[in-house]
């Protein structure tokens, strides 16, 4: 198979296939959805692929057949009908008011009646967007199909100004509300974007749409699977190790197939390195502030347990955490279970990168900028490499000793208790070490199990007051979580690490092999 041209940041699917790029064919979504219903909605993370999927089913109701050769989609569709497209994109530019949103959607309704040869003279954005609506039926016979592509970003740009974004949300409301009353001459209607904002918010005057986010048929409807890989890409994976391309990028789910950020895989096969390609490319301080402000218990992110309806409450103001991860492509679903007619979710990260990366990025936040954490990362691990367990002391205790008294009094992430065990966590899970916070066995739970290099370890934390108690060590001994490990054929470390509320400092770092 000969190589292609990598659609690196190409979101356009006439290029794709006219310029002899590498293409997914996602186009047996677009013909199933289309051929059972009508109205969509879809949340996925930036970079995912909404916007090439969006502008895919553009061109298969616009009726490109050319386009489509050789796909799916191609013998199965009515090439002869061609209904006109209405396409709205709120991806580009940042809306700041009210008044923003007001130019950006008549600047997008002016490019519809240009690209369709139609004049609108209602005054209103909403009234405007129906009448063009309508007279696109009219003009072509066929019903309108209406797309619109990050349906809210607006909001999103201004979550950190919650009276302006309830402003720009009620504003887009209005707008979206036309669909559901343009019903009559709408042929196919697909929304696109990063959250899923409560219909009652959002879409209370659209609260005819199918939500597609979790449904199993559609989990890898962005994204590519296994297969994907090794059909599509099959001339780029060689030199790469698959196992590492696993680990490193797939594993995000939304309860049907897994499958990777093409994204990244694409920077992957460019750059030939692994490296977090999609989270640097702008991950929002306002996550970083809300986990912050929240003082999120890092040991337990990766394995939070929550519920369907929570994962949907997402509004101004009214965020749940889990929601807010999830959404952003941070968490991913791990299990779903049905329990007393309720859906719950466990959720995790979905790989290394995000694992690795958001640690990184957290743990660069609760720490001051003169506390040098990339060095003191790479010492940690050369320090675990060895088993130098007293150059880990001294490492540990001269990063909590860095940080300023100031930095403390200043930061209300340093006021409770869990920010020692928190920093102390991500420290380990910057290195994207195989961690396993709050491991259960009979006797309860540890702390935090590490394995690492053929070794474990197992790690137990105490805040004392100001002078070391000893009991963190002696709590892994004496509760027998360390039992299930004598049999191991893997040397075995137990540690114990004690905090000091009034010194700000490690105070007690004890080890003692098992086995």
């Amino acid at each position: 198979m000969a190589r292609r041209k990598l659609p690196i940041g190409i979101q356009t699917f006439r290029e794709i296939r006219e310029e002899g790029y590498y293409y997914v064919d996602k186009t047996a979504f677009a013909w199933r959805l289309a051929d059972s219903g009508k109205y969509y909605f879809l949340s996925r993370p930036r970079r995912f692929g909404k916007s090439l999927f969006l502008d895919t089913l553009a061109e298969l109701f616009a009726g490109s057949e050319p386009l489509f050769r050789g796909l799916f989609v191609h013998e199965r569709w009515d090439w002869s009908r061609r209904a006109p497209v209405i396409r709205l994109s709120f991806g580009g530019g940042v809306v700041g008011s009210s008044e923003d949103l007001r130019e950006k959607i008549g600047e997008q309704l002016r490019i519809n009646q240009e690209a369709l040869g139609i004049g609108c003279t209602e005054p209103s954005t909403s009234g405007c967007f129906a009448e063009l609506i309508r007279n696109a039926h009219a003009r072509s016979g066929e019903r309108a199909v209406v797309l619109v592509d990050e349906h809210d970003k607006p909001i999103l740009d201004n979550l950190a100004d919650p009276d302006v974004a309830r402003e720009i949300r009620d504003g887009l409301r209005d707008l979206y509300s036309v669909i559901k009353d343009s019903d009559a001459h709408i042929r196919f209607a697909f929304l696109t974007g990063v959250s899923k904002f409560s219909k009652v918010s959002l879409f209370s005057g659209l609260n005819n749409l199918n939500d597609i986010t979790v449904s199993p048929d559609d989990s890898a409807i962005c994204g590519y699977t296994e297969d994907d890989l090794a059909s599509v890409f099959a001339p780029e994976l060689e030199g790469l190790d698959r196992r590492q391309i696993r680990h490193w990028y797939n594993g995000y789910n939304w309860t049907g197939e897994s499958v990777y950020n093409p994204f990244d895989v694409l920077l992957l096969f460019d750059k030939r390195q692994f490296r977090p390609w999609w989270f640097e490319t702008a991950t929002p301080s306002f996550l970083i502030d809300v986990l912050t402000e929240r003082q999120a218990w890092l040991p337990a992110l990766g394995q939070w347990e929550t519920d369907a309806a929570l994962l949907s409450r997402f509004d101004v103001g009214q965020i749940a955490t889990e929601a807010l991860l999830f959404q952003t492509g941070y968490l991913t679903i791990d299990r779903e279970e049905l329990v007393g007619g309720t859906y719950f979710y466990r959720l995790r990260y979905p790989n290394q990168e995000v694992y690795q990366a958001l640690n990184t990025a957290l743990l660069d936040a609760w720490t001051p900028p003169q506390t040098g954490t990339a060095m003191q990362r790479r010492t940690l691990y050369q320090c675990l490499q060895s088993n130098d367990f007293s150059g880990l002391e001294a490492l540990l205790q001269g990063l909590f000793a860095s940080i300023p008294v100031d930095w403390y009094r200043n930061n209300p992430i340093a006021q409770y208790e869990g920010y020692y065990a928190s920093v102390f966590y991500a420290c380990f899970a910057a290195l994207g070490l195989d961690l396993t916070p709050e491991e259960t066995s009979n006797a309860g739970r540890l702390d935090l199990a590490m394995r690492f290099n053929g070794q474990i370890y197992l790690i137990e934390f105490k805040v004392v007051e100001l002078t070391p108690e000893g009991r963190a060590l002696e709590q892994i001994k004496e509760r027998g979580y360390a039992d299930k490990y004598r049999n191991s054929d893997q040397p075995v470390y137990l540690i114990g690490a004690e905090f000091s509320r009034e010194r700000r400092s490690l105070v007690a770092f004890e080890v003692e092999r098992l086995i």
